[in-house]
């Protein structure tokens, strides 16, 4: 009889050791199903930008068979917000993160503490100060400044006074495109001088408030440069509010009232990213390394200059596919 019960102990341990070791298998993270779960951290979650970026990666779920966690600050300057989201799904046992962090520096030790963790982070839109990523997956975004800066020499013929409203201080990503700006037309055009910069930060309205301070104490100005989403709106308002319409605006980014600035005449060009590519390969490059299969370190996802010229054609609407 002891003999018995001994082996039945026996057997409910060893039973309920081999449930809890497949719960706690890679693609059951948080109920996954079977599937592997990654989650998409976004800077924010309120522009256009983003949604394009959770729609690729969205895209990428259904064709690589694994479940996405969409979770970003509401608001893009919120570090600590955007660092405890990373920590939040440290703790759900996510199988791999896709990462857009918002500062180079503060959200690189949560990228080191997931390699440690060995979940596999892959880093989107703007890079972080460490290796310890799969794969940088973003636009080259000094190449979008340089192309920015051609821009505004070709159409102010090489000569005027322009303003740049920057993004934030720590943004990787909108450092390296007002870079490509500033070294272009200070390098090729000797006849255009920089004569003002601001830093817009997160909101469409705060971008507005520091678009109308530059245009207000400048008032000698024939071009302007704002270097993503949030800041091409707010310049874009200001401009109007201000009837300033002869300046010659050049934005970043895709989003539709950006578009209809473009079409409207209101806005000479802008440099555009795709969005939605970042977030498709940036899921795909989780789950590949999962997998066990090669990953590029860098992929680059493409940048482009769109005109009225060009936005009707099917490249460019291809490009701008906006959810």
């Amino acid at each position: 009889m002891k003999k018995i019960l001994l082996a039945l102990s026996l057997f409910a341990v060893l039973f309920n050791f081999g449930c809890g070791r497949n719960s706690g298998d890679a693609g059951n993270a948080g109920g996954g199903g079977g599937k592997l779960v990654i989650a998409v951290i976004p800077k924010g979650t309120t522009h256009v930008y983003w949604q394009s970026i959770k729609a690729g990666a969205e895209d990428a779920a259904k064709e690589y068979n694994c479940d996405i966690r969409w979770n970003g600050p509401e608001r893009e300057g919120d570090r600590e917000r955007e660092i405890q989201i990373v920590e939040d799904f440290i703790v759900q046992k996510v199988d791999g993160v896709v990462l857009a962090p918002l500062d180079h520096e503060a959200l690189a030790p949560s990228v080191d503490k997931l390699a440690a963790m060995k979940i596999p982070c892959v880093i989107i839109d703007s890079d972080v100060a460490t290796t310890n990523r799969v794969s940088f997956v973003a636009t080259d975004n000094y190449l979008g400044g340089v192309m920015a800066g051609h821009r505004m020499g070709q159409i102010l013929n090489g000569k005027g006074n322009v303003l740049v409203l920057k993004y934030a201080p720590g943004s990787a990503s909108t450092t390296a495109r007002e870079n490509g700006f500033l070294d272009t037309i200070q390098k090729e055009f000797p006849g255009i001088k920089v004569v003002d910069t601001k830093f817009g930060q997160d909101t469409v309205e705060t971008a507005l408030q520091a678009a109308e301070d530059l245009l207000t104490r400048n008032q000698d100005v024939q071009g302007f440069f704002a270097c993503n989403e949030s800041t091409a709106v707010g310049t874009l308002r200001a401009i109007l509010s201000q009837k300033r319409e002869g300046i010659k605006f050049v934005g970043f980014d895709g989003s539709q009232a950006l578009l209809d600035g473009v079409r409207a005449g209101q806005i000479d060009s802008l440099v555009v990213q795709n969005p939605y590519k970042m977030g498709y390969e940036g899921v795909k490059a989780v789950v590949m390394f999962i997998k066990g299969q090669p990953v590029e370190k860098r992929i680059d996802t493409g940048v482009a200059l769109i005109t009225r010229d060009n936005l009707d054609d099917p490249k460019s609407k291809e490009l701008l596919r906006i959810p």
